[in-house]
């Protein structure tokens, strides 16, 4: 983590469900000893966004055990079974006043290395602080993605379960950055694909 105070916060999305992974919450599933979660924060905690805001919500107090002895903010989203966009919002509504914008991490993307992180934050102050600066690999889209303060009354309205790309799409002040960093399009959705990897 930074030293001096960041411009950019980390909003680590850790409420969700993970329905499709089975019975076992799958942000606590086991990686190389440590909960998926895990893995992603520390990389966030490393990173030089500062400070790091984790959202939590399904099996908040599992998931904070997870994250037991990191730097980091947790913000219980008491509303998350009414989807992605109270967790985004409850996020946004925790960020610092000296925030220019927030580094939106997904919880189940553990190849998302801290610097990943780095780049597109200096990314997107290089490219004059757009809206919003969107990772693409081999053209896909994909996450973490840099979002502006300045679409924060956007966010504050956004209801059910969906994510920021509502109010991306078909702006001019949203940017691509394209990366050969495959982490930004590997999620990890069912036990499969966790066992693909960590078998």
């Amino acid at each position: 983590m930074s030293q001096e105070t960041s411009d950019v916060a980390a909003v680590l999305l850790a409420a969700g469900r993970g329905t499709r992974f089975g019975d076992e919450p799958k942000l606590l599933a086991r990686i190389e000893g440590k909960a998926l979660v895990r893995h992603v924060a520390e990389a966030a905690v490393l990173s030089t966004a500062d400070p790091v805001i984790v959202v939590t919500g399904h099996r908040a107090e599992e998931v904070e055990t997870a994250l037991h002895g990191l730097p980091v903010q947790i913000v219980e989203n008491a509303l998350f079974a009414e989807g992605l966009s109270t967790s985004l919002k409850a996020g946004f509504a925790a960020l610092p006043r000296a925030a220019r914008a927030a580094i939106v991490l997904l919880g189940d993307m553990p190849f998302v290395k801290a610097d990943l992180i780095d780049a597109l934050t200096a990314a997107w102050r290089e490219r004059g602080e757009p809206a919003a600066l969107i990772p693409t690999w081999n053209g896909q889209r994909g996450n973490p993605v840099v979002i502006s303060r300045n679409l924060e009354g956007m966010i504050m309205k956004l209801s059910g379960d969906v994510g920021a790309g509502l109010i991306l799409r078909g702006r001019s002040d949203v940017l691509e950055w394209p990366t050969d960093d495959f982490a930004v399009v590997q999620d990890i959705d069912t036990r499969e694909e966790l066992l693909k990897h960590w078998p």
